[in-house]
């Protein structure tokens, strides 16, 4: 398993919002691509970044920096927030990204998102974030009626290689991941599985790092880093991924 820091952009900056709500936005730095550079010196193996404006708009507001952030680091980049059509997607694989996440459309166009997946693999994401075990969608403005779980068994049956699960309640809060329903979603299907939202200590890493799932590829990691409550090098020693005399 491995840790993944979190880039979310918002106006051109680096934020974070609590529980995905746009109202409540504290800005962390005003160079994302510093910030990126900050990630990947500290040991980081992938980075995660969201687009929130395209996330709220339906379409990439941010390809410019994402281009900047790819360009910039050895590592690979995934990017989701507002990939609402092929074009989108493509453009986005083009500049840099090593792969797209998808939310919105998974439930909206599963034959879209199939043939997506058949025709870029791997690099094809899907972001399940749910509330209650409900999927939320289109920025996680609206609740959908799919659960989370019956979700993620049916795009595991397309061939998607990764699921990034994202418990939005505890997003951004500083209380702690859903580490039973995290181990949940590992149980109902047969890909890769990120855990996402609310990791705020060295415990939530060796927790999830002790369930020792197989399909627990990865736990992405954002405010907790910012508000220096973790260390990255900590975390990666809590996961497994770094020794205590940092090798990997």
């Amino acid at each position: 398993m491995i840790v993944i820091p979190a880039i979310d952009l918002k106006g051109g900056r680096c934020v974070r919002l609590m529980q995905g709500r746009a109202d409540a936005e504290t800005v962390y730095a005003e160079d994302p691509v510093a910030m990126a550079q900050r990630w990947e010196a500290e040991g980081a193996a992938y980075l995660h970044l969201v687009d929130l404006d395209g996330a709220f708009e339906g379409k990439p507001m941010h390809a410019e920096a994402v281009a900047k952030i790819a360009a910039a680091l050895s590592i690979p980049v995934e990017l989701g927030g507002g990939l609402r059509t092929d074009d989108h997607v493509r453009a986005m694989l083009d500049c840099g990204v090593d792969r797209v996440i998808l939310g919105t459309r998974a439930i909206e166009e599963p034959s879209a998102l199939q043939a997506l997946v058949d025709a870029f693999g791997r690099r094809i994401v899907v972001g399940i974030d749910a509330r209650d075990g409900l999927v939320q969608v289109k920025g996680w403005v609206e609740t959908s009626k799919v659960e989370a779980l019956e979700l993620a068994r049916q795009v595991d049956a397309m061939g998607v290689d990764t699921i990034i699960y994202t418990d939005t309640s505890t997003d951004g809060m500083m209380r702690g991941h859903n580490v039973a329903a995290t181990q949940a979603m590992c149980d109902a299907v047969t890909c890769n599985v990120v855990a996402s939202g609310g990791v705020s200590s060295l415990g939530d890493i060796e927790a999830l790092a002790a369930l020792s799932h197989p399909r627990l590829s990865g736990a992405i990691v954002g405010k907790a880093l910012y508000e220096g409550a973790v260390t990255l090098p900590d975390l990666l020693v809590a996961s497994g991924e770094r020794s205590q005399t940092g090798t990997e």
